[in-house]
């Protein structure tokens, strides 16, 4: 998994979603050469590493159409840009669409996030 190299963050919020941890990251410093505004990563029970992770990073040439920020979803067999957006600076925004995708992605239908 090409997982995001954190070297420092500030946890901004928790929520538990189903049998899943969500963690909310900001001030985020990296060594991988992207700049992330926020990381959301997704952890299962008790494993010691997150599966997911949703960013919102600065976007790259070609991918500012929407805005400035992409949003990246990093799984254990790949990764991809889904879209970029300027809504996504907010925190709130960025966890409310985040936490969708994870709902879809993780087929969580049925649960709701709790903080």
């Amino acid at each position: 998994m090409n997982k995001p190299g954190i070297v420092t963050a500030i946890p901004r919020s928790r929520y538990k979603f189903g049998e899943f941890t969500v963690t909310v990251l900001g001030n985020i410093e990296s060594n991988d050469g992207i700049d992330y505004h926020h990381i959301m990563a997704v952890v299962r029970g008790n494993d010691p590493e997150p599966g997911l992770y949703i960013t919102a990073e600065q976007a790259g040439p070609g991918v500012t159409e929407g805005g400035d920020l992409a949003m990246r979803i990093i799984m254990r067999d790949g990764d991809g840009i889904i879209g970029s957006s300027n809504a996504w600076c907010d925190r709130d925004v960025f966890v409310d669409e985040a936490l969708t995708l994870v709902s879809k992605i993780l087929n969580l239908s049925d649960e709701v996030p709790t903080s």
